[in-house]
């Protein structure tokens, strides 16, 4: 049987919260986020250290990676810019794996040549995020022969043209071990057209022809082999508000743009078929909605998740990652990713 990836965020504040069995059911654990300051990864603010190293010592089979950026992280641009800044990086990841027990590095810079998260960007950043991945896996090549080992780089990347636009990604995948498509937030902050964030497929209608099969097709067609591919699901939603009374809410332009809503655990209690609110299941996005009447939430379940599952399976990809473990203390989706993956039926 073929050994899927399953991945899972989780940011420093919840690992003491991380249960056996659930990183039992995960291969590759992100701890988020490290910071970029001065052309180094700095840990300094992480405040959980230590339960990084008992979770590796208690489950040696579990890949832990440390996750540098996310969302409005800035430094990348500036490290990346010159050749000593991207060594220094290169030379600062090392020590971070000389530090903790963490068996490599996930970038996950938002943006290259984009500034809208509010970080330096420049055009330059295009080739330079190659030969800032270049400069890292060299580095790390160098201290894994010394220690008889393969430290693993990947990347968090954007799922829409976009980030191909202002990346080489042909020339980028070389140096990774596999690239996690963060096929969630697919809409959403920037948009106040309704529908889903983290859909499989892109349903008639929508205009924003963005989905996770999408995204994989814009990939393999930018040069990344599809079994280097982890797509991504969604432990919380994207709630629009003031929508349309027409088609249960999808498609439609409401008062808001797609924020940040409840998490699955949140929506579990108080949201999935009740307090006015119904679920909708989209048959040709593969995707769960809410409605209730001027409120509409997009989110993943476990259907949507077992979707996923045969989709990586059908399409010889690597495997599936999420953000994010604190979202969903029912371990529901958890246990629907881990049971698809291993390809046990679901509980009926």
């Amino acid at each position: 049987m073929t050994n899927y990836i399953a991945a899972g965020y989780a940011v420093d504040a919840v690992l003491p919260d991380m249960a056996h069995e659930d990183l039992l059911k995960l291969t590759h654990l992100n701890v988020a986020f490290g910071h970029v300051k001065h052309d180094e990864i700095t840990t300094e603010h992480l405040k959980n250290g230590e339960v990084v190293r008992n979770i590796k010592r208690d489950h040696p089979h579990l890949t832990v990676l440390l996750s540098v950026g996310g969302w409005s992280a800035g430094g990348f641009s500036e490290a990346a810019s010159t050749e000593t800044g991207r060594n220094s990086m290169a030379a600062s990841a090392v020590r971070v794996l000389e530090e903790y027990p963490f068996d490599g590095i996930d970038l996950d810079w938002e943006y290259p040549c984009y500034g809208e998260a509010g970080i330096a960007s420049s055009p330059d950043d295009k080739r330079n995020f190659t030969l800032l991945l270049k400069a890292i896996r060299e580095a790390l090549d160098a201290k894994g022969s010394g220690d008889s080992r393969h430290y693993l780089l990947t990347i968090a990347a954007g799922a829409d043209q976009y980030y191909l636009d202002g990346t080489e990604m042909d020339e980028v995948q070389r140096y990774l071990d596999f690239v996690q498509l963060m096929t969630y937030d697919m809409r959403g902050g920037f948009q106040v057209l309704t529908g889903h964030h983290t859909n499989l497929y892109t349903p008639t209608g929508d205009l924003f022809r963005i989905s996770t099969d999408a995204s994989v097709n814009l990939f393999a067609r930018a040069g990344v082999p599809k079994e280097k591919m982890v797509i991504g699901a969604a432990f919380y939603s994207r709630i629009w508000t003031e929508v349309p009374d027409r088609n249960q809410g999808l498609h439609q332009m409401a008062g808001s743009t797609g924020g940040y809503g409840p998490a699955f655990a949140e929506l579990d209690a108080n949201y999935i078929n009740k307090n006015g609110y119904v679920r909708y299941w989209d048959e040709e996005a593969c995707a769960p909605y809410l409605f209730n009447g001027s409120s509409l939430i997009s989110y993943d379940d476990e259907e949507s998740i077992r979707c996923k599952c045969d989709y990586v399976k059908e399409q010889g990809l690597a495997g599936i990652m999420f953000w994010e473990y604190g979202c969903d203390p029912t371990r529901r989706l958890l246990d629907a990713m881990h049971q698809g993956l291993q390809g046990i039926p679901a509980a009926k």
